[in-house]
């Protein structure tokens, strides 16, 4: 039953990993995305630790200067019942040294050991963020990348299309446009032609006419 169980689990396991690939190889950029929320959101909680660690260490600085405190206050008040003679003095200030002696040692102890956690977790936490920081450049590099792939993908889909069917028509059209261009062209320097010779034949009867009216004049 238990092999039958291990062997369902890993199928899952299997089952979501080639889903990932899946998604990723189709859509690498948001799947990076991804990546960078979940690696924020486990940065994020990972100072919130520090955080408390700080805080841990700072409360645990604090016990020790009290204890230090009343520690050095009952070393002082034993040396003093010790010269009164009085043992009952004597004996509850032997004991609260030692109460304070073995607090003081346990806190140092603590604090230093505080200590290298909070190192270890500072370390950690900028660790996490050049991390995050190192990703969101390469998430900038993989769009730039993805942008000229799209670029060329469709620069290259408008150039073979221009070399089969939409070329063809291109051209088959700027022929149309130029010949009805030429022929409009050409229309209008026959009628500006056929003006010319209007005018030039008005010109010469108009000429003609004042020659005859000269020559009736004179006779």
């Amino acid at each position: 039953m238990t092999n039958l169980f291990d062997r369902f689990k890993y199928q899952i396991k299997a089952d979501l990993h080639e889903f990932f690939d899946k998604k990723e190889s189709k859509n690498p950029i948001a799947m990076l995305n991804q990546y960078i929320r979940e690696a924020e959101k486990q940065t994020e909680q990972t100072g919130k630790l520090l955080q408390r660690q700080l805080q841990l260490k700072n409360q645990l600085q604090r016990e020790y200067d009290e204890a230090n405190t009343m520690l050095e206050k009952r070393t002082s008040q034993l040396a003093l019942a010790k010269e009164s003679g009085e043992l009952d003095l004597i004996a509850f200030a032997e004991k609260e040294v030692e109460t304070y002696t073995l607090r003081t040692s346990n806190l140092l102890t603590s604090i230093e050991t505080t200590k290298v956690q909070v190192y270890e977790l500072e370390s950690k936490y900028e660790t996490m963020k050049h991390k995050i920081k190192d990703m969101k450049v390469r998430q900038l590099e993989l769009m730039g990348k993805e942008n000229v792939v799209r670029a060329h993908h469709k620069m290259d889909h408008v150039i073979e299309s221009s070399n089969e069917t939409n070329f063809e028509d291109i051209s088959a059209y700027i022929d149309h446009l130029s010949a009805k261009i030429d022929k409009k062209y050409e229309v209008t320097m026959l009628e500006s032609r056929l003006a010319q010779l209007g005018k030039k034949n008005k010109n010469s009867h108009s000429m003609e006419n004042t020659v005859e009216s000269t020559s009736e004049q004179a006779m």
